[in-house]
């Protein structure tokens, strides 16, 4: 067995029950934990939308959440969902749905304990994630270190490399008319995105903040509106739709035209990896981001924080969803289960006639874009804490030859060795959220009611050795 197919052979286990049970069981315990957070949700999304001034932060808490917005929707929701209904059939938009609603309970659990245990760097600066929360509130420092390597190095992979390939893919596919005219559209592609990026991530946490601001609306905006001139054009067997979805969830085989059959275990399966892989609530990124903003107390932000797996996959993807199993249902010569979910979601969108395959291209690039955007601060955050902020301007240069070194090349191994890692990064993060649990269900009843605009009077600590890192 080649080393290759060793990495695919324990990538697949690992995604499969080992941490479909992890992440969804710490879903529900956190659900209890919390008294169901869920319930603010509508409190969350008004938040989400309004300034805290006169707090202590780097960027706004509307900026915070469009950043990790921009990285956990991307081709995940559109080309994942297609992958989860093709292998696991239509019920594992369902089960997809349901890691939305009960993952909302994590994010604001893994955000808020990344708020409470952050700190700053000597010129002010906020660092915070799930390794401060666990070298400061599980004194682990150790494992601190394994979830900010893990991160550092995944980064690269799925959020760069990966990302700038399908960017460079779909420019080809649709625009290159032969050979030589895909070879010289990849390499310029490549070369506009690499300068692109290079000029947005120079900026910072601030210069990432104002483009996801501007970006992550407009892209889920244009996508979810193609959504529903599909939905509307098969509005006739939406009612079939949903009941197909939930019939086949929940018994042996599916009904409706194109779906040959699937189990409940694979529609439990792949729904729950899809979903999970989606949404990363309980794989630590986004609190890397929740960490810089400004709010009064960790609770405000937690919330704020919870609703991008809301929006993420109780929205977006289960959009997606409705629109690939009613065009099945509407279109039985399209093949349900033919184990590719790229061509599953691009047949479609070809039914909107001219713009419907214009509305996907968009928005598979643009997701993208905005991911390599999120997940550089991601991994130059996990990277400042082990080696300090002379790796900074190192990371950024890499940053951006990775990013033409994904656009060039096939990318089968980094792939599968960036998604282990990224399943990975969920131990260390599911650890600390689990063993802080109490300080979790205590700080949400302590900032419960009319306490969410009272003002944390603890005091943010300055780490003075921030500048060297950990391993310095």
């Amino acid at each position: 067995m080649s080393f290759s197919e060793i990495i695919e052979t324990i990538d697949g286990f690992l995604w499969g029950w080992p941490l479909i049970i992890l992440l969804f069981g710490t879903h529900l315990f956190m659900t209890l934990r919390t008294g169901f957070v869920q319930k603010d949700l509508f409190k969350a999304i008004k938040l989400s939308v309004t300034k805290d001034p006169d707090v202590e932060g780097d960027v706004s808490q509307f900026g915070a959440l469009t950043t990790a917005l921009s990285s956990t929707i991307g081709t995940g929701n559109i080309i994942g969902v297609g992958t989860a209904i093709a292998m696991g059939g239509p019920g594992s938009v369902l089960w997809m749905w349901l890691t939305g609603i009960f993952g909302i309970a994590t994010k604001y659990s893994e955000t808020l304990i990344a708020i409470k245990y952050r700190v700053k760097s000597e010129d002010g600066s906020m660092l915070g994630g799930a390794m401060y929360a666990l070298d400061r509130g599980l004194n682990k420092k150790w494992l601190g270190i394994v979830f900010a390597s893990l991160a550092a190095i995944c980064a690269f992979g799925i959020g760069c490399m990966v990302q700038a390939n399908a960017v460079v893919t779909n420019a080809r596919q649709n625009f290159a008319t032969d050979e030589n005219s895909g070879r010289i559209l990849t390499y310029a592609t490549a070369i506009i995105l690499c300068l692109v990026v290079g000029l947005v991530i120079i900026g910072g946490i601030k210069s990432i903040t104002r483009v996801s601001e501007m970006l992550v609306p407009f892209m889920a905006a244009f996508y979810v509106i193609g959504c529903i001139i599909i939905l509307v054009m098969n509005a006739d067997v939406l009612g079939e739709t949903v009941t197909t979805i939930i019939s086949a969830a929940l018994s042996p085989r599916a009904a409706g035209g194109g779906f040959v059959g699937s189990t409940v275990a694979a529609a439990c399966r792949y729904g729950f990896a899809r979903g999970l892989f989606s949404n990363e609530s309980g794989m630590g990124s986004a609190p890397l981001v929740a960490s810089a903003a400004q709010t009064r107390n960790p609770k405000r932000q937690a919330l704020v924080s919870m609703t991008g797996t809301f929006w993420d996959t109780v929205v977006v993807c289960l959009m997606t969803g409705l629109v690939l199993v009613s065009s099945i249902i509407k279109h039985p010569t399209i093949d349900g289960l033919s184990g590719n979910g790229a061509e599953l979601t691009s047949l479609a969108f070809s039914m909107i006639p001219a713009i419907g395959i214009p509305i996907l291209v968009i928005g598979l690039v643009s997701f993208s874009f905005s991911t390599i955007l999120g997940w550089y601060y991601y991994g130059e955050r996990c990277a400042v804490y082990l080696l300090g902020e002379k790796v900074i301007k190192v990371y950024k240069i890499l940053w951006v030859l990775g990013i033409f070194v994904g656009s060039v090349t096939e990318l089968n191994l980094i792939w599968n060795i960036a998604d282990l890692f990224n399943g990975l990064m969920a131990v260390p993060n599911i650890i600390a959220v689990l063993l802080l649990s109490k300080v979790i269900a205590d700080e949400t009843k302590k900032y419960a009611g009319a306490h969410i605009d009272d003002k944390d009077e603890t005091e943010i600590p300055t780490i003075k050795n921030a500048k060297k890192g950990v391993l310095a």
